[in-house]
């Protein structure tokens, strides 16, 4: 319904994409101001109003309005976007940009300021400390950065691979994913499964009743709860046929971690299979050689594949855990431990209806080129 007097000529009618992108604009939190309020000159022109009532509404000018309108009118979300401008060349020389830069990427420490990382104040400070300039703003240094393919202010974990035989351990799993082992082909009579524990899962009991969203409200979570105890999720996720198997436990250890084994060899086509791979890590559960003497002496047609130190991230039930932390697990408002194991074990046959087989995508050959360039990075800082 139009608000105020006078009908513009750029009429606009939005597609659900398009509505869909303009409504998410408005609500994030970290978008510009000036994106924000086009996004909703946009919404509302779409809705019926008119350029002098959304003018009122926003506290705008008209023209401003008009401007907006008009170019969405015509370009779709792009006109929406900041234009080039045209006018005096940059008063920073390249030198200097490339200077302000390398500080940037430098941690802190390194020139003696007791910072974990950059802010840009902070980085600013030292830029005017060293004389290069004698005044740039932030929002100069934060053009400058956020137009490089660098990015300094964000950081990455990581670990260096220390197993020795990490190379050929890692490898019979990314074959035993590919559908081989050995240098043969798996047959339909061979299994692979991939297990963990996810350990420490809490009952937490919100001081007040979780809300759900309502209008102009995300959901609510109380911030106050008390501990309800925790358990343990224990998984084994079957690689090729997208079959899950998952016990709650009150804790981890070669016990429990025994009875998910039979839990799963006592089934079928387990029971009878060939051969049936179980991937692990090298937790208390099942590290070494004794894990693999007590597993195989129990089920002769069980074989134990340890993934390399530090090389979760190659097991692919991690892809399940992630799946269930998302979906079930957060945010924790759980009454009691009974509700957490209710809810993991039903969740777990509601995702098994649907389940697909991982696209997993990670080989050998791009496990070889990761320790070839570790390799190189570790030859070069030796020489530096």
């Amino acid at each position: 319904m139009a608000r105020g007097g006078g009908r513009s000529p750029f009429q606009i009618t939005l597609r659900a994409s398009e509505r869909q992108f303009l409504k998410a604009l408005t609500r994030r939190g970290t978008a510009p101001h000036r994106q924000v309020t086009r996004a909703k000159i946009v919404l509302l022109a779409a809705a019926g109003w008119t350029n002098q009532g959304i003018a009122r509404k926003l506290g705008l000018a008209v023209n401003t309005v008009g401007k907006w309108r008009k170019r969405f009118s015509q370009e779709g979300v792009d006109g929406l976007r900041d234009r080039k401008r045209p006018g005096r060349p940059r008063a920073f020389p390249a030198a200097v940009i490339a200077a302000c830069k390398a500080i940037a990427c430098e941690l802190p420490a390194t020139r003696g300021i007791p910072l974990g990382r950059w802010s840009l104040a902070e980085l600013r400070t030292e830029i005017l400390a060293t004389g290069m300039v004698d005044e740039v703003s932030t929002t100069t240094l934060w053009r400058w950065l956020d137009e490089d393919p660098i990015k300094p202010w964000r950081h990455h974990a990581w670990i260096f691979p220390r197993d020795p035989d990490f190379a050929a351990k890692a490898g019979v799993v990314l074959d035993l994913y590919q559908g081989g082992f050995e240098g043969c082909p798996l047959t339909g009579d061979q299994y692979v499964i991939s297990a963990d524990e996810k350990t420490s899962i809490q009952a937490r009991c919100r001081c007040h009743p979780t809300l759900p969203p309502g209008q102009a409200r995300v959901m609510r979570v109380e911030h106050e709860y008390e501990r309800g105890g925790a358990l343990a999720y224990l998984a084994a996720w079957d690689v090729h046929q997208a079959r899950l198997f998952g016990r709650c436990e009150p804790t981890t250890g070669i016990e429990p971690f025994g009875r998910l084994v039979e839990q799963v060899m006592s089934s079928e086509p387990y029971a009878s299979a060939e051969r049936v791979f179980w991937i692990v890590d090298n937790g208390s559960s099942h590290r070494g050689q004794a894990s693999v003497d007590r597993l195989e002496g129990a089920w002769k047609n069980l074989r134990l594949v340890h993934l390399p130190i530090h090389a979760s991230w190659l097991n692919q039930v991690e892809l399940v855990f992630s799946v269930i932390q998302r979906k079930v697990l957060t945010p924790n408002d759980f009454l009691d431990l009974a509700e957490v194991e209710r809810r993991l074990l039903a969740f777990q046959r509601r995702y098994q209806q649907t389940a697909m087989p991982f696209d997993w995508r990670y080989t050998r050959a791009d496990l070889d080129r990761l320790l070839r360039r570790l390799d190189e990075h570790e030859h070069l800082g030796a020489a530096a």
